[in-house]
């Protein structure tokens, strides 16, 4: 874990983020790193931690207390409770915790390599599942702090063009549907978050699919949601009009969409 300056304690402030390369998580991170609550420490975890320079100065640029980098690599489970308990020890307890690691992978890929097909699933869904129980387990037992997950529109209904993806976000959606349900009462909530194409990395190369985001329209939504206490938002919020039109539509139409 390593140390940027600044103090080593913000209880009910700490921001962590898992995937601490992502452009939707830096874009939240930024926002909270100095606002109605206070400057907060923030937590960087992803691989290659000690490659976050740029990300570890826009943040002290915008405010932030203090700035952390961790090791994490969100397919290894096993390491998921062990990571949060350091993270807790070193810092306090977590205040807010975003989940914006995840893989787009190759569909086409994917329809002959079962390997990579499963690789997806386990990132975008099985990880999601087990950080998310782990964090919301400790948070339950401090009896506060918020999660942030991002699910998609792509699982709304599956597609033919990205299904395999789609599918684990599906899944992502319904177990924090649940997830959020179960946290009533425990001064522990989350905030699902549901956007379009977002115009990124990860989309790279990709032209852009009607109601598209950025980062930091993505970000813009998210950190309004939270201080607006929400549970889950849409983004753009024209979005919950497709999503309706998304699950009416024929089966015969719907399979020979291309987006």
């Amino acid at each position: 874990m390593t140390d940027t300056g600044g103090g080593s304690r913000h209880a009910g402030t700490n921001v962590v983020v898992f995937g601490g390369r992502s452009e939707i998580g830096m874009e939240v991170a930024l926002r909270l790193a100095s606002g109605a609550s206070g400057r907060s420490l923030v937590v960087l975890a992803a691989r290659r931690p000690d490659d976050l320079h740029p990300q570890v100065a826009a943040l002290r640029q915008a405010g932030a207390a203090a700035v952390h980098t961790v090791a994490f690599d969100a397919d290894d489970l096993a390491s998921h409770g062990p990571l949060v308990e350091a993270i807790i020890a070193a810092h306090g307890p977590i205040g807010t915790a975003v989940l914006a690691f995840g893989i787009l992978g190759d569909q086409s890929r994917a329809e002959a390599d079962a390997a990579h097909a499963a690789a997806i699933a386990h990132t975008d869904y099985v990880a999601q599942v087990s950080l998310l129980t782990v964090l919301a387990h400790t948070m339950r037992t401090a009896g506060s702090g918020t999660l942030v997950a991002f699910s998609s529109v792509a699982g709304v209904r599956a597609r033919r063009a990205n299904y395999v993806y789609g599918s684990a976000k599906a899944g992502l959606d319904a177990f924090c549907s649940g997830l959020t349900d179960a946290l009533r009462g425990s001064g522990v909530r989350l905030l699902l978050v549901r956007p379009g194409f977002v115009i990124g990395r990860m989309t790279d190369g990709m032209a852009p699919a009607p109601l598209s985001s950025t980062p930091d329209q993505v970000a813009d939504a998210t950190v309004r949601a939270l201080r607006q206490g929400r549970s889950a938002v849409w983004v753009p919020r024209s979005l919950v009009a497709l999503a309706f039109a998304f699950r009416m539509t024929p089966r015969w139409v719907w399979r020979r969409l291309k987006r």
